[in-house]
């Protein structure tokens, strides 16, 4: 598995599990449906858990063009690899949708409520305000590549080199993510992640779903800048602080 196949199939499984639970949760006529925050902040740090077990020993598992920027700006992982890293968190988050809107079509013609099923996809703010909006996703974002960077120094006794995320394990990473969720998602939905909303966020606005309403594009940059600059200011602080 190279690192792009990794990247794709780990982020897939990232966003297949975690926008699976926004289903789950969100639709009507599932099991699930109703189930709450609890549910979805636990079900997002077990699609991490399960998307950094698969693609770790081969790429480092980013899954995230945030943690990839972050990385790259601290000297840890080279710049030149940003493009096809990126590109292969797009492809994955993109078809991991596009499954879990396959998987969960009767209940999203179940559902009614336009606003519930963008909601399975992609993140919206729960009192719109551009830059508190902004701040909030910069600042979960900033938790976690803070949290990563003090971690990249770890070795892969294997062959002795830097693995950058999967220097972490899977299950840190999980409660790290679990813990944004639980503490600073309910502003935002917590996307701190470019991909998990970008690619989720084409996918409603591509496939045919009743009465599906606004894919909410003039919310979609915020979901993108705000975990760059999360991004960019954790590894400015990391490297001052070093």
């Amino acid at each position: 598995m190279t690192p792009f196949i990794s990247e794709i199939v780990g982020t897939f499984l990232l966003i297949l599990m975690g926008c699976g639970v926004n289903a789950n949760v969100s639709l009507q006529k599932t099991y699930g449906s109703g189930s709450g925050w609890i549910v979805i902040t636990t079900g997002w740090a077990l699609a991490v858990y399960t998307g950094v077990v698969v693609a770790g020993p081969h790429s480092g598992a980013h899954l995230n063009p945030a943690v990839t920027v972050g990385l790259a700006l601290a000297g840890e992982f080279s710049i030149y690899d940003v493009p096809s890293y990126v590109s292969a968190q797009m492809i994955g988050a993109m078809l991991g949708a596009f499954t879990v809107w396959l998987l969960n079509k009767k209940h999203f013609d179940a559902t009614e409520e336009g606003g519930t099923k963008r909601g399975v996809f992609c993140t919206a703010p729960a009192i719109p305000n551009t830059v508190l909006n902004l701040f909030s996703e910069l600042i979960g974002t900033f938790v976690l590549i803070f949290a990563v960077l003090y971690f990249t120094d770890a070795i892969n006794t294997s062959d002795s080199t830097i693995i950058g995320l999967g220097s972490l394990g899977a299950l840190p990473v999980a409660l790290i993510v679990w813990g944004i969720g639980l503490s600073l998602g309910g502003t935002t939905g917590y996307a701190i992640n470019p991909a998990r909303d970008l690619g989720p966020r084409i996918i409603h606005a591509l496939v045919p779903i009743k009465d599906k309403g606004s894919s909410g594009w003039g919310y979609s940059w915020i979901p993108i800048i705000g975990p760059i600059l999360g991004a960019a200011v954790a590894a400015g602080l990391a490297i001052a602080l070093a």
